[in-house]
């Protein structure tokens, strides 16, 4: 059974992300395992409640240790019915769960990386102590070298089941052309440390092509005066004013009607429609910093007492990060102000108070040859916003 949907559309524009060039999504029914060797943490079982340091491919879980995991009735991929998905049970010490080969990716080419997971344990009372996964994903060359690197951060337990994407971008290497998937659970095993993984997909980024489109040139027939032998004194005719036509500028198109070539100054890119928590919110301004073009790394800790607090981040109105719980080790953010995407809003969602009101936590900044200490605060009635812009 093949673990790969490819899908062939391409959608060229300014560094965009193309529909996914295949999906790991873990097929239907008793699949060939995907893992390329033994692992020495985990083994696989059949049946759709894995014990503990085992894991299985099903559609379904029902009942599972006295309904200590979530019911779900079908797997995250939209439309594949009977489709699997990866659950696993955490072992004693955790370690690797998943390792496989990537193939088919194009070489030097940037590509996004993304999957999405969901706690299977539910908020009871029965667990002793609070155990939570904490993934680390990793894209390795043959050699063990780092290509992309997610770490989730704790995955917190919920009341409803709730499936949440993890993405990173990366750039293959020019030489491999096989790359090695690996997936690690930080955490021990115990209760509370159970987790599904489903639809790991691969995005490739296409750049804008420039097309230039040249406008005819209008001509004006010249006016024909009516045959006089002598023309009338003081009386000139003007020929009629031509009208300067309203020409409509389209973005990655430049008219070229005249001689000499104006510069327009590309439109910011139009992000995705704001999603209802960032539109019936305030969006309160913390910071605005520019900055040169760099790679800029984000990182976020929660502010005093570790207190419980939860937030969701989005990153041009699209959510990259859910429910992460603040804690004293960072939430890792990376992005790119460049010409190409000069401006950026972080936006960071309350999920929920804490123990202490209000949510509150410490965003480091790092840019090129500065940092940055910004101070959060948010509420279920004001989300915090930080913005990068590209110095002109």
């Amino acid at each position: 059974m093949f673990f790969f949907a490819f899908v062939s559309n391409a959608q060229p524009a300014d560094c965009i992300f193309k529909s996914p060039q295949f999906t790991i999504h873990f097929g239907t029914g008793n699949v060939r395992d995907p893992n390329s060797n033994d692992l020495s943490s985990y083994r696989r079982v059949p049946g759709s409640c894995p014990p503990d340091g085992f894991y299985a491919f099903a559609s379904y879980t029902s009942g599972c240790f006295n309904d200590d995991w979530h019911t779900l009735t079908e797997d995250h991929t939209a439309g594949d019915a009977g489709g699997n998905m990866l659950l696993v049970n955490a072992a004693p010490f955790g370690g690797v769960f998943l390792r496989m080969p990537v193939t088919g990716l194009k070489s030097n080419t940037l590509y996004e990386v993304g999957l999405w997971v969901m706690n299977l344990c539910r908020p009871t009372k029965k667990c002793p102590s609070l155990l939570l996964p904490n993934l680390n994903i990793r894209l390795e060359t043959p050699e063990g070298k780092i290509v992309a690197n997610i770490v989730t951060g704790d995955l917190p337990r919920v009341q409803e089941p709730q499936w949440t994407q993890h993405r990173a971008w990366f750039t293959t290497p020019a030489s491999a052309s096989t790359l090695i998937l690996v997936m690690r659970d930080n955490a021990p095993g115990g209760c509370g440390n159970d987790f599904a993984l489903d639809d790991i997909t691969f995005r490739e980024c296409v750049k804008q092509i420039t097309q230039v489109t040249a406008t005819p040139k209008k001509t004006t027939p010249p006016v024909k005066l009516p045959a006089t032998k002598k023309p009338a004194p003081k009386k000139t005719t003007t020929p009629p004013k031509k009208e300067v036509p309203v020409t409509e500028v389209i973005k990655g198109k430049a008219d070229t009607t005249s001689k000499t070539v104006s510069v327009v100054k590309q439109s910011p890119k139009i992000f995705p429609s704001a999603p209802l928590v960032l539109k019936t919110r305030e969006n309160v301004l913390a910071r605005k910093i520019e900055t040169k073009a760099s790679e800029i790394k984000i990182e976020l800790y929660d502010n005093g007492e570790v207190d419980g607090d939860t937030i969701s981040i989005y990153h041009n109105n699209t959510l990259i990060r859910s429910h992460m719980r603040l804690s004293k080790n960072p939430i890792s953010i990376t992005i790119g102000v460049n010409p190409s995407q000069p401006h950026h809003e972080i936006i960071m969602v309350a999920e929920n108070l804490g123990s202490i009101p209000p949510n509150t936590s410490v965003m480091i900044i790092n840019t090129a040859g500065n940092r940055y200490e910004v101070f959060i605060s948010s509420s279920e009635q004001k989300n915090a916003k930080v913005v990068f812009d590209l110095k002109k």
